[in-house]
Parts: C-alpha cells; sequence; structure tokens
C-alpha cells in the first residue's frame, strides 16, 4: 500500500438515505484512477453521522464493489470503545485490509495500550493509528515507538498534526523506516513529504491529478510535479478552510463527475454562505479544468 489512498465520501440521497449505487461507482472510480489503497468512515466521510447499521452497509458495499483489488482501510474511531471494536470485527468479516483508529488524547499510555491490544486480536493485517490534533504537535514520539514495539500489528500511522513534515522524518528515521507513514489534511503537504519520503497520502477528491502528480515525483519529474501541484493550490486553498466546507465542495464535485447523485450532506458545517458559492464556482472551474485535462 502505498501513493494516493483517498478518503471516501459518504453518498447519500436527496431524502438523507445512503446511495450505495453512487459509492459503488465512488469505489470504481478510486480504484481507475490509479489509486494505492483508500480509506472509508473517516471523517470526510461523515462518520459521526451514520448509524452503526449504515457503517455495516457501507462496509459490506465498499468491500464487494473493491473485491481485494486495491488495500481498503476502515475507520474503527467511535465514541464507544465497544463500537469500534464492533466494527473491526465487521470489517475483518468482510474482507477489510485493514483498520484505523483515532486515541482521544487524555487517555493513559496504559488503557490505549490495552484497547489497542483488543483491536489487533481481531483486526486485519493492517493497524493504522490516526495521530490527529488540529492545534498541537500530537502524539509523542516516545509514546508511537513504546506502541511500535508492543503491537505487532501497529504498522502504518496517519499523522495530521501542527509540524506535520518535521514529525514525519522523526518517526521514519526513529523507527527506520519499519513503521509507515502516511499523511492527510487534504494533502497540502504533498510536496514537501514526498521529499521525506512519506509512504501514502490521504487527500479526498481529485484523485487523478494526485495520482499524477505522485507519479510524476516518484519517477524522478519533480518540477513536473510541483508545477502540477501548485494549479491545484487554489482548489486546495478553498476547500481546506474547514471540514464543513471541505465535504461540501467536494460533493458537489463528486456530482459534476457523475459520481454521486446528490450533493446531500449530514453534516450541519457543509453549507455554503453568499461569497462561499462564488469562490466555489471559481474553484470547480479550475477542478473540472485540471479532471478533463488528466481524464
Amino acid at each position: 500500500m502505498k501513493g494516493i489512498l483517498p478518503s471516501l465520501n459518504t453518498p447519500f440521497t436527496n431524502s438523507d438515505e445512503l446511495d450505495l449505487d453512487s459509492l459503488s461507482r465512488l469505489v470504481e472510480h478510486t480504484i481507475t484512477s490509479g489509486c494505492g489503497g483508500m480509506l472509508g468512515l473517516a471523517v470526510a466521510g461523515e462518520y459521526n453521522t451514520l448509524k452503526f447499521d449504515e457503517k455495516i452497509q457501507f462496509v459490506n458495499t465498499v468491500t464487494r464493489a473493491n473485491n481485494s483489488r486495491i488495500p481498503f482501510i476502515c475507520s474503527v474511531t467511535a465514541a464507544d470503545f465497544n463500537e469500534s471494536i464492533e466494527l473491526t470485527k465487521i470489517a475483518k468479516s468482510f474482507g477489510a485490509e485493514g483498520i484505523c483508529v483515532q486515541l482521544p488524547q487524555d487517555l493513559t499510555f496504559s488503557k490505549k495500550l490495552l484497547f489497542l491490544e483488543q483491536l489487533e486480536n481481531l483486526s486485519p493485517s493492517i493497524l493504522m493509528i490516526q495521530d490527529l490534533d488540529w492545534t498541537g504537535d500530537g502524539m509523542a514520539l516516545e509514546e508511537i515507538v513504546k506502541l511500535f514495539h508492543s503491537i505487532e500489528k501497529f504498522n502504518w500511522l496517519k499523522i495530521e498534526t501542527v509540524h506535520a513534515g518535521e514529525k514525519y522524518t522523526s518517526v521514519l528515521q526513529e523507527l527506520e523506516g519499519r513503521l509507515k507513514v502516511c499523511g492527510g489534511w487534504a494533502g497540502t503537504q504533498l510536496i514537501n513529504a514526498m521529499a521525506r519520503s512519506v509512504n501514502a497520502f490521504i487527500p479526498t477528491g481529485l484523485e487523478k491529478i494526485y495520482v499524477e502528480i505522485y507519479h510524476s515525483y516518484q519517477n524522478g519529474h519533480k518540477e513536473e510535479a510541483r508545477l502540477l501541484f501548485e494549479k491545484v493550490l487554489p482548489v486546495l486553498n478553498f476547500s481546506n478552510q474547514n471540514i464543513g466546507t471541505s465535504i461540501r465542495f467536494f460533493k458537489n464535485l463528486r456530482v459534476l463527475e457523475g459520481l454521486f447523485e446528490s450533493n446531500y450532506c449530514r453534516d450541519e458545517s457543509a453549507v455554503f454562505d453568499k461569497l462561499q458559492e462564488i469562490e466555489a464556482v471559481k474553484a470547480t472551474s479550475i477542478a473540472n479544468g485540471l479532471l478533463a485535462r488528466y481524464s
């Protein structure tokens, strides 16, 4: 698993039901775009608005449509640890290649370890920890190293923190590349992260563009990769204002791409005001131009 591993949006009908046909199209699009894997039921997928039975339907649909062609990582983060455990069982039973989980920062190390040991006994071969901290440095390097040596299946770390670049390098160097690292936050640090030998990246949308950037860079065409990435920056500048804006923007784009039937969002923050509507048109025009070129 390497390269671009997009975080899947969850499609809904205008009547607030899961749209499983659109989800199947999104999975097929992700595969044919050349992605090296995919993540589901994460923040971009509005996971906290889904009922447990809807999460089961999501996992079932993705694994059936994927048919093990690329790794599927299922986020099992939940407010209730028991739900995380049950979702881990379901993900493995349906054939997901891995799980991803965020650990509450206020847990003691011993409680984190105990919880991860329970997940490890039930999980597929990939156990990814999401190191998410919107305003700080996230998990301490010492804690990451201890968990790595304690949890055999802990083989991926998703870093989304302040000073992420330095943290990528610290983790990769400290563990000599044995713990694989991926970056999130819509790929805003993509060029910097590739220079630091980060293994994978988890954006949302624009899959073909990100894949082109990644392959160009890895094939030694670093300036070409940078120039293409700079063309994406106006889109990221708009969509990265907050998570709600990102969800709304990329669902709008999914409809224009013919992947989703509806841009319906459950996330209450996924709305544009009048000025954002104007800017969204401009950002969408740029995105459509790039997608048309690389389709």
